[in-house]
C-alpha cells in the first residue's frame, strides 16, 4: 500500500514539473547544442514515460541539438527506459489492477494473446515497429503476462529503433535540409507498409492454424 502511494505521489510530482517546465527543459536542450548527454537522456526518459507533449516533438528537438546518431541514441534510450519502468511498475509496483483496466479498454487484447502464444519476443518487436496497437497496451499486456523482463526489454528496444531514428533524423534535417524530410517520410512509409504486410500475413497464418 505504501509503495503504491509513494509511486503515485512521485508520478504526480514529476507530471506537475513536466507540465510547468517542459518548454524550459526543451529550451535547455536546444541552447546547450549537444552538451549534457546524460541530462538529456533523463529528460527524454521522463517525457516519454509521462508524455505531456507528443514524444516525436521531443525527439525532433533532441535530434536537432545532437545530430542524427547521438540524437537517435538518446531518444531510443529514453523511450526504451520509459517502457521498462512502466512494465516494472505494473508487474511489481502494485498496479496489476490498473494494467488490467488498460487492457479492457481495447478490443485488440485477443489478437495480442494470439500472437504472444506463438512467439512473444517477435510479437513485441513487430508491434513496436508499426502503430497497429497502442504502446501502453503492449506494455501492460507484457507486464501481466509470463514473459521475462530481459526478453521484453530487448524485444521492445529492437522494435523502437526505426521510429526513434526517424524522429532524430527529422529533427536534424529540419535544421540542415528540410526538403529531405519528404524522402525520409516516403522511405519510412514504405518500410512500415512492408512490415505491416508481413504482420498481417503472420497473423492470418496463426489464426488459420488455430482454427484448424
Amino acid at each position: 500500500m505504501y509503495r503504491k502511494l509513494f509511486v503515485l505521489a512521485s508520478s504526480a510530482l514529476i507530471i506537475l514539473i513536466l507540465v510547468l517546465y517542459h518548454e524550459a527543459f526543451l529550451a535547455w536542450v536546444q541552447n546547450h547544442d549537444g552538451d549534457y548527454v546524460v541530462g538529456t537522456m533523463i529528460i527524454a526518459t521522463f517525457m516519454s514515460l509521462f508524455p505531456v507533449i507528443p514524444y516525436p516533438l521531443v525527439g525532433g528537438v533532441i535530434g536537432a541539438a545532437f545530430g542524427p546518431l547521438t540524437g537517435a541514441w538518446i531518444i531510443w534510450f529514453g523511450s526504451t527506459m520509459a517502457s521498462a519502468i512502466f512494465f516494472l511498475l505494473v508487474r511489481y509496483g502494485g498496479f496489476h489492477e490498473m494494467g488490467t483496466k488498460i487492457l479492457l479498454k481495447y478490443n485488440v487484447t485477443k489478437k495480442i494473446t494470439l500472437l504472444f502464444e506463438r512467439n512473444a519476443f517477435l510479437s513485441i518487436t513487430i508491434l513496436r515497429m508499426i502503430p497497429v496497437i497502442p504502446s501502453i497496451v503492449i506494455n501492460a499486456y507484457a507486464a501481466l503476462s509470463r514473459i521475462r523482463f530481459p526478453v521484453y526489454a530487448v524485444a521492445s528496444g529492437l522494435g523502437k529503433i526505426p521510429a526513434m531514428a526517424l524522429f532524430a533524423l527529422v529533427g536534424h534535417t529540419i535544421v540542415t535540409n528540410p526538403i529531405d524530410i519528404l524522402y525520409m517520410i516516403l522511405i519510412y512509409g514504405t518500410f512500415l507498409f512492408f512490415v505491416y504486410l508481413g504482420y498481417r500475413s503472420w497473423t492470418r497464418r496463426i489464426e488459420a492454424a488455430k482454427a484448424s
